[in-house]
């Protein structure tokens, strides 16, 4: 009799049911998927475009509406590495990597202390000092234009790549102290304090202390701040022409009188974008790890 009770539910092959409540929260958060899937590929959608845009012809990029069964061609990528006898594209990304990268390793170098002294070890009114921060932000950029262009020409240093350094720094050192003093709260003061018993110093503390244990948090900066400065076109197209020429402002180039280039700009925006993208990808996990620092306590 144990037996056939043991066996019943196998021979009936009925699965057991859920609830209507967990059927209703399945049902809810398949929903939720759909549209999180939806909302992404709208989010994608404009880049993808571009991309198979930049595949076609001069003509079929053209075409209104445009054609999606046109044929493909890599023509758009062949003449943006001057392939039909223009110009080269090297300079404008060399001068683009040199700024971005330059910039950020200044910003961090000097973001670091300024966010240890306004979190571990507070200076005093440090609330001030952070809205101070915070408050040169607020100044619309073009409002700034003029007195750094004239600076820049009395200086002599106009189309000169050490000026968008020293812009690009100053343009994002607020933003990256102000992330990483929210980072550097969050270490563990006991390390420190064993660091100095041991002996070390302030530069030793940050370089071997502070700088492993908030790693992550450091990297989504140093990553933002590089997004910031590979993007930047306004002083670079006031403040360039030739020689400190950047990728943005090249970009600009090919909207000419004779009339727009779109299969070549959208093969030239592709090709700008992939040192950030890249940049991302190699950095995502610190980045995740960094932005998300200290939002669980």
């Amino acid at each position: 009799m144990s037996a056939a009770t043991t066996t019943e539910p196998a021979a009936t092959g009925r699965t057991p049911q859920l609830p209507p409540a967990a059927r209703k929260a399945g049902r809810r958060s398949a929903a939720l998927g759909g549209v999180a899937w939806i909302v992404g590929l709208a989010f994608c959608l404009p880049a993808l475009w571009m991309v198979l845009t930049s595949l076609h012809s001069e003509a079929d990029a053209a075409t209104n509406p445009p054609s999606l069964a046109a044929s493909l061609t890599l023509d758009g990528y062949r003449q943006f590495f001057g392939g039909g006898g223009g110009p080269t594209p090297w300079p404008p990304l060399i001068n683009s990597l040199s700024a971005s990268l330059l910039s950020t390793v200044l910003v961090l170098v000097l973001a670091l202390p300024a966010a240890y002294a306004l979190s571990i070890r507070r200076v005093r009114k440090w609330t001030d000092v952070m809205f101070f921060f915070l408050s040169t932000k607020m100044l619309p950029v073009v409002a700034g234009l003029l007195p750094v262009y004239l600076f820049a020409k009395n200086a002599g240093m106009l189309d000169n790549i050490w000026l968008l350094v020293i812009l690009y720094t100053s343009m994002n050192l607020p933003i990256a102290v102000w992330m990483m003093q929210s980072f550097l709260a969050d270490v563990p003061v006991s390390i420190i304090e064993a660091a100095q018993v041991d002996g070390a110093r302030l530069p030793t503390v940050l370089a071997r202390v502070v700088a492993p244990v908030a790693g992550p948090g450091i990297a989504a900066t140093a990553l933002i701040c590089f997004i910031f400065s590979w993007n930047e076109l306004l002083f670079a197209r006031v403040l360039t022409g030739v020689v400190a020429q950047t990728a943005p402002v090249y970009l600009t180039g090919f909207v000419t009188s004779q009339g727009l280039f779109l299969a070549q700009l959208c093969a030239a925006s592709v090709i700008v974008s992939l040192p950030v993208l890249a940049a991302g990808y190699a950095a995502q996990d610190k980045l995740v790890q960094g932005l998300s620092l200290g939002a669980v306590k």
